[in-house]
């Protein structure tokens, strides 16, 4: 029986002057191409659901109506106004808010070395509650896009506050972060608390309805703000893909390759506050995106971040815009908030994750 050729050791003449080694060439161009259509494919999904979000609600459009209402609008039609003012700003932010999470969960993971880490680790979900609180209770503010503002205010003072107690100018510990995260929390939600018993009870309520995690009532003016924000830190971590590789090693190979750990862990701090602060500051906090869609992303595209950061983008964006449709489309009358729908659907799916598939370590 004739064995299989065996694969060549010995490079081609030449091949070390621009041109590419013949056996490496062959392995990896097939996995990038596997992973660029597997986030082509995804991008597709995504771009179908959030069309057809629009047609759901407590009014059911029909598919043909939202077409018209985006590509042939009619401002004297009720159903076009109602796609293009509402439905459609509601879906875009469902993206913008979902992709935001995926990134700083998956920055995050690699910054702690921690396969259960999140963006809530930087206390920026605690900073925004106790803000929004306040603000809701001491300046009067009712309106989303004040909720907005004062979040992402909050969820900035928090994470710089964790940054400076985790002793950033000392070093880069992973544990010593974590653990200022966790204290921040837990002293910003006993005063989020203070707040809300000693208050009128319409402050509760209307913080209540922030706290659930929601996409209603968010206008293009919320969207927009949310939008820049979101594509601030969406550029910051495009910038530390390569970074990230290296810095899931440690500090001290890190260094050794060439790295600049306190640079990295300053710039990734940075993106996490920003992409996180501004999709809690929009939606209210939503748990479980910047946990699952990080560890999905790496089963799909392995472990090179230029990669698991535009996958778990998207994967989170796909994950939120099925759960808010849900949440409109199930319900005989009124809506389940996205933040109850997210984890509903991706609890069980992450169990099953957990144990079906081995989690790529970190």
């Amino acid at each position: 029986m004739a064995s299989s050729p065996a694969l060549p050791t010995d490079p081609a003449p030449g091949w070390g002057r621009g041109r590419p080694h013949p056996v490496r060439s062959t392995i990896t161009r097939p996995r990038r191409w596997h992973r660029g259509t597997g986030l082509l494919l995804l991008s597709v999904v995504l771009v179908i659901g959030t069309f057809a979000s629009a047609t759901v609600g407590t009014r059911a459009i029909p598919l043909a109506t939202t077409w018209d209402a985006v590509f042939a609008f009619d401002p004297t039609n009720s159903a076009h106004l109602l796609v293009v003012h509402q439905r459609i700003p509601r879906a875009l932010l469902a993206v913008v808010v979902g992709g935001g999470l995926g990134v700083a969960g998956a920055v995050m993971q690699a910054l702690t070395r921690n396969p259960l880490a999140e963006p809530g680790l930087l206390g920026v979900n605690a900073g925004a509650a106790t803000a929004i609180a306040a603000g809701i209770a001491f300046l009067g503010v009712t309106d989303p896009s004040g909720y907005m503002w004062l979040g992402v205010l909050g969820a900035a003072v928090a994470g710089a506050v964790v940054y400076l107690l985790g002793g950033l100018r000392t070093g880069t510990n992973p544990v010593r972060l974590v653990l200022a995260g966790a204290a921040l929390t837990v002293v910003l939600m006993a005063l989020t608390q203070l707040i809300l018993v000693n208050s009128a009870e319409q402050v509760y309520d209307r913080y209540r309805h922030w706290m659930v995690g929601s996409l209603a009532g968010r206008g293009t003016d919320v969207l927009i703000a949310i939008g820049l924000l979101t594509a601030a830190g969406l550029l910051l971590a495009h910038a530390l893909a390569r970074p990230l590789d290296t810095a899931i090693l440690g500090e001290e190979l890190s260094r050794s390759l060439g790295g600049r750990p306190a640079r990295v862990w300053a710039t990734a701090g940075l993106a996490v506050i920003v992409l996180a602060g501004a999709a809690t500051a929009a939606a209210g906090p939503i748990a479980f995106l910047g946990l699952a869609a990080p560890h999905l992303a790496r089963l799909l595209a392995g472990v090179d971040h230029r990669w698991v950061l535009p996958y778990s983008g998207v994967l989170a964006a796909v994950l939120i815009v099925v759960a808010d449709t849900l949440g409109r489309a199930l319900p005989a009358n009124g809506e389940v908030s996205v933040g109850i729908m997210v984890s509903i659907l991706g609890g069980p799916f992450f169990v099953l994750l957990v144990r079906r598939r081995r989690m790529v370590r970190l």
